[in-house]
């Protein structure tokens, strides 16, 4: 069974910081909640896996990763995931992902995949597995817009015009406002990566399906 899917999701991070999370393999992974890079074969040959869990249960999907290709002229990126797990049960993804300046500090990405499903995945039917695709995209994007605000902001420069100025004139306004900025990061949390892909979510979108479609019937 095949599913096609063209999503866009606003980031709001910069264009370079954006780019260097989506043509680094390795960083562009750990956005996929779940994933791990286990090993890199060559430039653009790659093996990881993906893991899921909902509740007490947990499945395993053993893969490989090919890059397709890289444009950092139209900043887009094109991969193909294969992988199976121990069931027999498999799924590929053929995905292009690209991404568009909104302006200095946003950034639109685009995704388009076309993913086939074998074995009991295949059961449910195309629309319940375009939902849970579209759930775990979402998941997806949030993790990239984490990482590619980070990414910004350890690009940004530290300490210079006037902030530099004003810790050679000004000394003690200089201790207080270093202060108060501590202060402020202690505060405040960054967002947290999810790390897992949401089952529980996954499930219960496959349960309302479920029963959506015998009321159908």
């Amino acid at each position: 069974m095949e599913v096609t899917i063209d999503k866009q999701y606003p980031i709001a991070a910069n264009e370079k910081a954006c780019w260097l999370v989506l043509s680094n393999i390795t960083e562009l992974a750990t956005c996929m909640p779940g994933a791990t890079i286990t090993e890199q074969v060559d430039d653009t040959h790659y093996k990881g896996s993906v893991k899921v869990k909902v509740g007490p249960a947990s499945a395993a999907f053993a893969g490989d990763i090919e890059v397709l290709g890289v444009d950092e002229a139209t900043k887009q990126i094109q991969l193909l995931g294969k992988g199976a797990d121990r069931s027999g049960s498999s799924a590929s993804m053929n995905l292009t992902a690209t991404i568009t300046k909104v302006d200095e500090h946003n950034v639109t990405l685009t995704g388009k995949a076309s993913v086939i499903v074998n074995g009991k995945f295949a059961q449910f039917g195309g629309r319940m597995m375009t939902s849970v695709s579209d759930m775990i995209l979402q998941q997806f994007a949030n993790n990239f817009d984490i990482k590619a605000k980070a990414m910004g902001a350890s690009l940004s420069p530290v300490g210079q015009g006037s902030e530099g100025e004003t810790a050679v004139g000004q000394t003690g306004s200089s201790h207080a406002g270093s202060s108060n900025h501590q202060t402020t990061a202690a505060n405040t949390e960054a967002p947290k990566l999810q790390s897992e892909l949401n089952g529980l979510a996954i499930a219960w979108m496959l349960i309302k399906n479920f029963f959506a479609r015998l009321v159908g019937k």
